[in-house]
């Protein structure tokens, strides 16, 4: 029996969900969140806490984040842009915070009204948050638009550094780097996490890559070489930012794990038992569509996975 060599973090029941125009009912998601469990998901991030005027689709957040946490062995994420929505996280139980800090000026503003310096801000204050009165919940920042933006172009590399930098100096304990609109290419992403690993040590988190340009796994395997050892995907391929036009498509779970399962790298993760959850996702969101190669065709002839131990 041994431990996963990867960590897996579902998005689907936040990023995912957000990006569609139908509100998956929370019977659902429940039960969309119970199968991914099953299937050996250790880390899912289950919703924003956001006002459900701006995002509907997560109006049942602290509903389903108190049923998440009774999941044995589930870190339960949750995506706050600000301090009001931290503490409503922290009142329903969360284990762990994300933040969205865009590199981006024009995404900022668009998608959280604030610039990437009162982002920062942000994160201090929900650091103190944290620390007065939940010491034991961990607080990670992705730096969105990392790899260039629909709205602003390039982004400078130097600036995702400086403020992932900056992040952590506010008090994050991660800072993961996100493709928000699928401009990335493999040899940037091994650029920009070299650096941001060489800058940040043991604080350098997730990558977070899209699918848009057909470049997302490619992309997950430069992270990989570069020693990142946690990855965000959505079951399905479903999601992406309702605030960077064009952003479709996140990594697709099932092909992610597949990836890596036939390489030798352990996610801890039944690639069967992956693909039944699509199920219940297609039940709670019927018509949208649903991505993924490795579910289409099928595992390989002789394909077999070792069992894991989640510890």
């Amino acid at each position: 029996m041994t431990t996963p060599d990867v960590l897996i973090s579902e998005v689907g029941p936040r990023d995912g969900l957000q990006s569609v125009k139908a509100i998956m009912p929370t019977a659902d998601k429940l039960r969309w969140i119970d199968a991914l469990h099953a299937a050996g998901v250790r880390e899912i991030e289950v919703a924003s806490f956001v006002p459900a005027k701006l995002l509907p689709q997560m109006a049942d957040a602290a509903e389903v984040v108190r049923h998440a946490v009774t999941l044995p062995g589930l870190v339960v994420m949750a995506l706050v842009p600000n301090r009001k929505g931290a503490q409503a996280a922290l009142d329903a139980g969360v284990h762990k915070l994300t933040m969205p800090v865009s590199a981006s000026m024009a995404h900022s503003l668009a998608n959280v009204r604030k610039t990437p310096t009162e982002m920062v801000e942000e994160v201090r204050a929900i650091a103190d948050l944290c620390r007065a009165s939940a010491p034991q919940v961990k607080l990670e920042a992705g730096i969105s638009t990392a790899f260039g933006c629909t709205l602003q172009g390039l982004v400078p590399e130097d600036d995702v550094i400086r403020l992932a930098v900056q992040c952590v100096e506010a008090g994050a304990q991660e800072v993961g780097l996100s493709d928000t609109v699928g401009y990335a290419n493999p040899a940037q992403v091994r650029r920009l996490f070299k650096r941001l690993r060489a800058e940040l040590g043991v604080h350098a988190g997730a990558a977070h890559m899209h699918n848009t340009r057909g470049l997302g796994i490619a992309n997950c395997l430069a992270a990989w070489d570069e020693g990142v050892r946690t990855f965000d995907a959505s079951l399905g391929g479903l999601g992406g930012c309702p605030y960077a036009p064009g952003a479709s498509g996140n990594a697709v779970t099932e092909d992610l794990v597949f990836m890596f399962e036939a390489m030798g790298v352990r996610t801890g993760i039944g690639l069967e038992k992956l693909i039944a959850a699509r199920a219940p996702l297609m039940v709670g969101l019927p018509g949208e569509p649903v991505y993924g190669m490795t579910p289409e065709a099928g595992l390989p002839k002789g394909f077999v996975q070792e069992t894991i131990s989640h510890v």
